[in-house]
């Protein structure tokens, strides 16, 4: 059975890429005769708001988009809001730090903030963490909890993470050359990006995940956690971006090509998803 999710982060309001991806989202899972599910990533709580992410089910609604679970509608797999989901996400640190996957380190704050929200391609140029830098295996902090320490998860150095794009075609990473060891819990007492995604599209039974293009390196990491936790993957399709007029990926500061804007311009949903404003 299809499971295919769209899962907006409210730190602004949604922009004409955010409606071209969630859009073949839902229309794959449509095709599929799948389900839908909404989640709202909240885990940025500096910069994420109430409001936007009220604004992002309205306007999502407003161009035709349907799900079957959410924040809004309920369902099984509830609450559909990550800053509600800690406990669980506790849960799957603990899995990993007694596997042995990851290890206590202190960074800088620029780290910590980067593992906030998904990791884009072009933010995405943090230098490779330094092997020498590492606990050795087997040592290291007997925590139940993850306490005040930011937390990374270790790569295989030189092992090629390989995999299928349902778009993009075949894809390959080299751990240690195209990523380093990352983030995955934070001092503050949240988890990353990359942790909080893999738990929650497992415990939702997604099987497909669709998103922008400029998360490709992002799913090789996620990947080395689905085989540190002993789970299956989901399949991927990563969307081509959305671009602006000096050919960058688009923000959620895009001056008038956000949902909201275009819709007062008197835009069309069609239009918005095709693009054609």
């Amino acid at each position: 059975m299809y499971r295919g999710r769209i899962a907006p982060t409210p730190t602004g309001l949604l922009h004409l890429g955010h409606a071209r991806t969630f859009a073949l989202a839902a229309q794959r899972a449509q095709q599929a005769n799948g389900t839908l599910i909404y989640r709202t990533e909240d885990l940025d709580d500096a910069r994420c708001r109430p409001v936007f992410a009220e604004a992002a089910i309205e306007d999502l609604q407003w161009l035709g988009l349907q799900w079957q679970e959410g924040p809004d509608i309920g369902g099984p797999h509830a609450p559909y809001v990550q800053s509600q989901r800690l406990t669980w996400f506790r849960e799957v640190w603990l899995k990993l730090r007694q596997s042995g996957h990851i290890y206590p380190c202190e960074k800088s704050r620029k780290d910590v903030a980067r593992a906030l929200t998904a990791p884009h391609a072009e933010e995405d140029a943090e230098p490779i963490f330094p092997p020498a830098l590492r606990p050795a295996p087997g040592t290291g902090s007997d925590a139940m909890a993850p306490g005040n320490n930011n937390w990374r998860f270790r790569v295989p150095d030189g092992e090629v993470i390989r995999f299928d794009d349902a778009i993009q075609g075949p894809q390959s990473f080299q751990a240690g050359q195209d990523f380093g060891d990352f983030l995955v819990w934070r001092k503050d007492g949240f988890p990353s990006y990359e942790l909080a995604v893999v738990a929650d599209d497992h415990e939702m039974k997604i099987t497909e995940v669709v998103r922008g293009a400029d998360l490709l390196i992002s799913t090789a990491r996620q990947l080395l956690l689905y085989r540190a936790l002993g789970w299956s993957p989901p399949a991927w399709a990563h969307v081509a971006l959305v671009l602006d007029q000096t050919g960058q990926r688009l923000s959620k500061r895009a001056e008038g090509l956000s949902i909201r804007d275009l819709r007062a311009k008197g835009k069309t949903p069609m239009e918005i998803i095709q693009g054609s404003v």
